[in-house]
C-alpha cells in the first residue's frame, strides 16, 4: 500500500526549493503526495501563489488560511495560533503517514505543532542551520526536535542536529534542493526574460530582496533606506526587487520598493516571480544583494557573488563568493562596488559550492523509501561526548 505524505507549503521561495522534489514523489508509486498549501500562497497582498502551484500541475489536497492582515508581533503569534488550530482539523482529515516540512518559517512551525499532538511523524528538510538575526533560528531547532527524520544540505549541518540530541542513523546529508532546480531546469533567455519581465538589462544588473532582521526591533525601515541609498550612487545599473516575505515589518520595506521603483527607470519590482524566472533572472545578474538565503545557497551555483547585509543570515556556510558588510549606505556601496570588480567576477567564477552537486530529490525519495516504514515517534535523546577543559 503507497504511503501518505503530506508536504505542507507556505511561500513562494519554500514551493520553488520543494519543486523537484514533489515531482519525483508524485511520480513514484511508492507514496501518495499530499499537499497543502498555507500563508502568503493564499495571500492577494502576496501574488496569490497557490495559483502558481496548480500551474505546475499539482493538486492542492487543502487550503489552510491562517495569516492575517498584520506584520506585527501580535499579527504574527495570532497567526501562528490560528495556524495551528486550523492544521489540527485539515491532519485530522487528510491523516497522513508522514508530514514533510521544509525550513523555519513561523507557518511551517504550526504545521509541525499540529502533527506532534497528533502523533504524525515529521520529516525536516533543513535544520541545523544558523540564522542568527531572524526568530527563525529558533523556530528551525524546535522543529528539529519535533521531527522524527532529518535531511540537511550540509555535512556541518547535519552535525548540529545530531548535537541537538537527533540519533545520527535519522540524520542524513543530501545537500540543498535548490541546487537541483539549477541543475535541470531549462532557464530563460535574456531576451525571454526581458519580454516577460518588462525591463531592459543595462552593462551591469543587480537582483535585490531584503527581509526585516526580525530579532532587532523596528530597524527595518533603516537599513533599508541605506541600502536604498547606496543603490542611488550606481549608474548604469538596472535593479531588480523581489518583495519580502509575510514577516514582523516586511511591510515597510515593501512599500519602500514601491516608492523607489515608481521613480526611476532602472528599478522593477516583483511580488513573485515563480522558481523559473527567479532562477533566470539570477543567472542573468552580476550580484545578488540583500539578506536572502538564495544569495548564500543559489547564487554561487551560478558562480556569481553575493552582498550579504547585516545579520539575518549570520551563522551559514559561507563561499568565497559572498561579501558580507553592515547595513550602513557607505559599507554597502563598497561591498557592491568589489562584487562588481574583474577580480571578485574571478574569485565568485571559481568557487565550489558546499551545498551539495543538484541531486538532493532523487536521494531524499531514496532514503524515504527506505526508512518510511521504520519511523519512530518515541525517540530519546542521543547525547554526545563533550571534551571537558
Amino acid at each position: 500500500m503507497s504511503k501518505k505524505i503530506c508536504v505542507v507549503t507556505g511561500s513562494r521561495a519554500e514551493y520553488g526549493l520543494l519543486f523537484p522534489l514533489l515531482k519525483k514523489l508524485r511520480q513514484d508509486s511508492f507514496f501518495r503526495l499530499q499537499l497543502v498549501a498555507t500563508g502568503m500562497h493564499l495571500s492577494p497582498e502576496f501574488g496569490l501563489t497557490f495559483r502558481e502551484i496548480e500551474k505546475d500541475g499539482f493538486r492542492i489536497d487543502a487550503k489552510v488560511e491562517m495569516l492575517l492582515s498584520s506584520d506585527t508581533e501580535i499579527g504574527i503569534t495570532k497567526s501562528i495560533g490560528i495556524g495551528i488550530s486550523s492544521f489540527a482539523d485539515t491532519l485530522n482529515e487528510l491523516r497522513p503517514d508522514a508530514l514533510l516540512v521544509l525550513g523555519d518559517r513561523f507557518e511551517i512551525f504550526a504545521a509541525v505543532t499540529a502533527a506532534l499532538i497528533a502523533r504524525i511523524p515529521v520529516i525536516h528538510l533543513y535544520g541545523g542551520e544558523i540564522t542568527e538575526g531572524a526568530f527563525d533560528d529558533a523556530l528551525r531547532h524546535s522543529i528539529t526536535k519535533m521531527s522524527s527524520l532529518h535531511f540537511t544540505s550540509t555535512e556541518l549541518y547535519r552535525k548540529r542536529v545530531i548535537q541537538l540530541g537527533e540519533n545520527p542513523k535519522s540524520v542524513f546529508c543530501v545537500g540543498a534542493l535548490g541546487l537541483d532546480n539549477i541543475r535541470s531546469m531549462k532557464l530563460l533567455s535574456r531576451k525571454e526574460l526581458e519580454k516577460k519581465l518588462g525591463i531592459q538589462f543595462r552593462k551591469k544588473n543587480l537582483l535585490v530582496t531584503f527581509h526585516p532582521v526580525t530579532l532587532e526591533k523596528n530597524t527595518s525601515q533603516n537599513q533599508f533606506q541605506q541600502l536604498l541609498d547606496a543603490l542611488d550612487q550606481l549608474k548604469d545599473v538596472q535593479v531588480v526587487f523581489t518583495k519580502s516575505n509575510a514577516d514582523t515589518q516586511g511591510r515597510v520595506i515593501n512599500e519602500m520598493i514601491d516608492a523607489y521603483t515608481a521613480e526611476r527607470g532602472n528599478a522593477a519590482a516583483f511580488t513573485s516571480l515563480g522558481q523559473l524566472k527567479y532562477l533566470s533572472l539570477m543567472n542573468e545578474t552580476d550580484v545578488v544583494v540583500g539578506n536572502s538565503s538564495s544569495g548564500i545557497v543559489e547564487a554561487p551555483g551560478f558562480r556569481i557573488a553575493t552582498v550579504n547585509i547585516g545579520d539575518r543570515q549570520k551563522g551559514r556556510i559561507r563561499t568565497e563568493s559572498i561579501i558580507d558588510c553592515k547595513p550602513v549606505k557607505k559599507d554597502i556601496q563598497r561591498a557592491i562596488q568589489k562584487a562588481l570588480s574583474l577580480e571578485f567576477e574571478k574569485v565568485a567564477a571559481n568557487v565550489k559550492n558546499p551545498h551539495g552537486d543538484g541531486k538532493a530529490a532523487e536521494q531524499i525519495v531514496g532514503i524515504l523509501k527506505k526508512k518510511m516504514d521504520k519511523i519512530e515517534l518515541k525517540k530519546g535523546f542521543y547525547d554526545i561526548a563533550f571534551r571537558h577543559s
